[in-house]
């Protein structure tokens, strides 16, 4: 309740306001005006799979899901994967834009649902050192830390880590993508009856998320679910 009161303090003080990151004229709350974020595109809610988050002409299982399940029990992400969404993610990652971790936490938690409930835990895609030294931290563990505020979970970034530095997904085909995450996450055993929610920035195929899973069940959760800010899908034209 307090915390509820404190962000309404917030949000209606101007001194805690910013710029903005997308058209950098207004002033707004929580870094994204109203303006632009409606530029942003929603993933459908109603017609999408059940268990990827792909798009789909009405909510079913897709075909991948159907013939190759993901370990995760169900993926959740608010947006596409498209522009402007992408310039935000790739300017946080890859341009050490730590400010933009307010802004995108909050279009995370846009896509809080009821599923939420009950998650005992919520945990970043882990980052390798070499990687983490080089970028200087790990944007899914900022993302992570706003969805384990916001429904009022424990977050912790030591349940599951990376046991090698895998080569980058981006550029590799689907085949590649899985042996490059085969044995690539290790467990803490304290996972062993919770309810888990991991967080990534990005849902290309879903194959690190699914991988991340399948490492987290060895150790006997209740359930895995995966959660983006954005899922990629094939735009037709």
């Amino acid at each position: 309740m307090l915390s509820n009161i404190l962000h309404k303090i917030i949000d209606n003080c101007s001194i805690f306001n910013q710029q903005c990151q997308l058209c950098g004229l207004v002033s707004c709350a929580h870094g994204i005006c109203p303006a632009c974020l409606r530029l942003l595109t929603p993933l459908p809610p109603d017609s999408r799979c059940i268990r990827c988050a792909l798009p789909l002409s009405a909510a079913g299982l897709c075909g991948a899901c159907l013939q190759h399940p993901p370990a995760f029990d169900a993926l959740h992400a608010p947006y596409v994967f498209c522009y402007p969404l992408d310039v935000l993610i790739h300017r946080f990652k890859y341009g050490r834009h730590i400010e933009l971790a307010s802004a995108l936490g909050h279009l995370l938690c846009h896509g809080v649902t009821s599923d939420t409930s009950g998650i005992d835990v919520v945990i970043p895609v882990p980052l390798a050192k070499e990687r983490l030294a080089e970028r200087g931290f790990n944007q899914s563990a900022e993302l992570a830390r706003s969805l384990a505020g916001t429904i009022r979970s424990r977050f912790d970034p030591t349940l599951c880590g990376r046991k090698r530095n895998t080569a980058a997904q981006a550029g590799l085909d689907l085949a590649a993508r899985r042996r490059n995450l085969r044995d690539a996450f290790c467990v803490d055993p304290a996972v062993a009856g919770l309810s888990i929610a991991i967080v990534d920035d990005v849902a290309t195929t879903g194959e690190t998320l699914s991988e991340m899973a399948a490492t987290l069940k060895k150790g006997g959760p209740n359930r895995v679910l995966a959660w983006a800010l954005s899922r990629a899908v094939a735009i037709k034209t």
